[in-house]
């Protein structure tokens, strides 16, 4: 399996954890800790598995909410234009 060009061993497969591992070595930048994060960063982040989830979840809601209201929006411009019976 390839690794990473920094010191650590780690698979490029999970780049999230080859980011994390390159701020680290090259600018020295360290994650936070949970007690540091705030408000909804405490449940957005990029630095823990949950955190990551979560946006994961609420990107598929959003594109979940915008399909079902572009099909119902269809459907009333559908029944709007429903031609006139001629007798």
């Amino acid at each position: 399996m390839p690794t990473s060009p920094v010191k650590a061993r780690i698979p490029l497969t999970s780049f999230g954890h080859l980011i994390t591992e390159v701020k680290k070595q090259l600018f020295g930048i360290k994650a936070p800790s949970s007690v540091q994060l705030t408000g909804w960063r405490k449940h957005f982040n990029s630095y823990s598995l949950q955190g990551r989830r979560n946006y994961v979840l609420a990107t598929y809601g959003l594109l979940v909410v915008t399909a079902a209201i572009y099909v119902m929006h269809k459907r009333n411009s559908e029944e709007r234009q429903t031609p006139a019976s001629s007798t």
